[in-house]
């Protein structure tokens, strides 16, 4: 056999058997969706696992992405295990109301696209090794909106912390009353103040966590009424937001106004805390009612 033959046999292997490209498009593998995901500030790539583990805080500029309830129990809570409680408690509709969509129908739209029952969870865990309760707001429901359900929630979930003699937490991201329910939205300050009233006459600490953006009604309430008032850095805190204030006063507004840094500056915040340093705060803070 010449050197050719035995050429042509050696490399006879990887010869092609079909011209062109035949795997099927089906049969391809595609990158699995949410592997990547991209800081909203420095556009820095990270992967969905690494931002998750450094609490959804980008590792680069340290922004915080915005996160929901279910994140924010997971870095809480020990384990990231803890109880729901009143899960499926939604809103009714007095006044009928309409706008562009009738209200019932915008809240179903809602809860089948967010996977919520409404703006709110409650849940009950453990925080080093102490009974905890958090009230944590969706802004993606309604754009975190108070509504009825809000106020009841919140109100049970001060009467299991009573209930369970530890301290309670409310994570605030909201754009406010929700207009759908109108006064009964407006209701639910003074409630969730009067219930607050009872959890310190219990003994029990009220920690409130303002997160961005807090604005509206759940500013103006109980938002401002925590017995340590803390927030995360950078976050919008304001009654009205910066575009209401810049076209009512008819000038812009000075740098920074209406962050978290400017509030804690002016003595409205005891101080700002890094998200992933949140979950040892809360301890400290725990440990020190308990002193």
């Amino acid at each position: 056999m010449n050197s050719h033959a035995e050429k042509e046999i050696a490399m006879s292997w990887f010869k092609r058997s079909k011209e062109g490209i035949t795997t099927s498009t089906k049969e391809k593998k595609e990158t699995p969706e949410g592997l990547w995901q991209k800081c909203s500030n420095c556009k820095t790539i990270f992967s969905a696992d690494d931002l998750s583990k450094n609490a959804y805080v980008c590792d680069r500029c340290n922004h915080h992405e915005k996160i929901g309830s279910e994140e924010y129990f997971e870095i809480i809570f020990d384990e990231g295990k803890y109880k729901e409680l009143d899960t499926k408690l939604t809103s009714g509709d007095p006044l009928k109301f309409e706008d562009t969509k009738k209200y019932v129908e915008r809240v179903k739209a809602t809860q089948k696209k967010t996977g919520l029952y409404d703006a709110i969870r409650t849940a009950k865990g453990k925080l080093d090794g102490n009974d905890f309760v958090v009230a944590a707001m969706d802004f993606a429901f309604i754009g975190g909106s108070m509504g009825s359900v809000m106020g009841e929630k919140i109100s049970r979930a001060i009467d299991e912390a009573i209930k369970s003699k530890c301290p309670f937490m409310i994570i605030s991201k909201s754009g406010g009353a929700r207009m759908m329910e109108a006064g009964f939205s407006l209701m639910q300050m003074a409630k969730v103040s009067g219930k607050l009233g009872q959890l310190s006459e219990a003994g029990q600490p009220y920690i409130s966590f303002l997160t961005d953006p807090t604005t509206g009604g759940v500013t103006a309430s109980f938002a401002m009424l925590g017995d340590i008032n803390i927030a995360e850095p950078d976050a919008l805190i304001a009654f009205a937001g910066p575009r209401v204030v810049k076209e009512t006063i008819g000038r812009d507004l000075p740098d920074g106004f209406q962050t978290s840094e400017f509030l804690l500056e002016h003595g409205f915040l005891d101080f700002i805390v890094d998200r992933k340093e949140l979950k040892l705060k809360l301890s400290e803070v725990a440990f020190m009612f308990r002193s």
